[in-house]
């Protein structure tokens, strides 16, 4: 298993100062939280990477992993011990002993940002990490993306025109080697409006192993 694959420098970035300003104000009210870019976490060679948008204030820039501690990773770890891809369900601190399976997580954008809304620029200096994390998939694996921001982040860096790959909940991508799947993000709004039902985001992971099947 992996968590960081993220060269020191990096998790030390200062490229974007409105995150970088952000953080510091995060680390002098909640002097006990993370406070940095958040690195990806799990298996060193996953057939499958998903990707969300940002950590959470009080989630992963809290605890130092993604998804881990706020209401964004309830339903998500709760799938992933379901398909196999965790050994256990909840995902509460860094060091709880969860690991993953065959998988990995990852987000669009590394660091924190206010009200959850990373701006354009923000999205773009933070892609080549993303970038550097899908170069080092194996042929046939899939990415998942959390949401349109991560799609987006995810064809773009694949260098793709993003007309040719709509977003969409349950959409399937063909990529270069790779194959990608869309679901509407496991946060609190869409899962307590039920644009995201648990059902919904199972049929997603249902077809993932389905379609990897098929492969064998």
């Amino acid at each position: 298993m992996r968590q960081p694959k993220f060269p020191a420098a990096d998790l030390e970035c200062n490229a974007c100062p409105r995150l970088m300003d952000f953080l510091a104000k995060a680390k002098q009210a909640y002097p006990d939280y993370y406070c940095r870019p958040v690195p990806a976490f799990g298996a060193d060679q996953p057939e499958l990477l998903i990707v969300g948008l940002a950590p959470g204030l009080h989630g992963a820039n809290r605890t130092g992993r993604p998804f881990t501690g706020d209401f964004a990773g309830l339903l998500l770890y709760e799938t992933l011990y379901e398909f196999g891809y965790a050994n256990r369900p909840i995902s509460v601190a860094a060091d709880d002993g969860l690991k993953l399976n065959r998988c990995r997580i990852t987000n669009a954008v590394k660091c924190v940002p206010p009200q959850n809304k990373p701006e354009p620029a923000e999205i773009t200096r933070c892609n080549k990490f993303l970038q550097a994390e899908l170069g080092d998939l194996l042929e046939g694996a899939a990415i998942l993306c959390l949401g349109q921001i991560a799609h987006k982040a995810v064809v773009k860096a694949f260098d793709l025109k993003q007309k040719d790959y709509p977003f969409g909940h349950g959409a399937v991508h063909e990529l270069p080697h790779r194959r990608l799947y869309d679901s509407y993000h496991c946060s609190r709004y869409n899962t307590q409006t039920k644009r995201l039902t648990p059902a919904m985001f199972k049929a997603v992971f249902e077809r993932i192993q389905t379609d990897m099947a098929s492969q064998i």
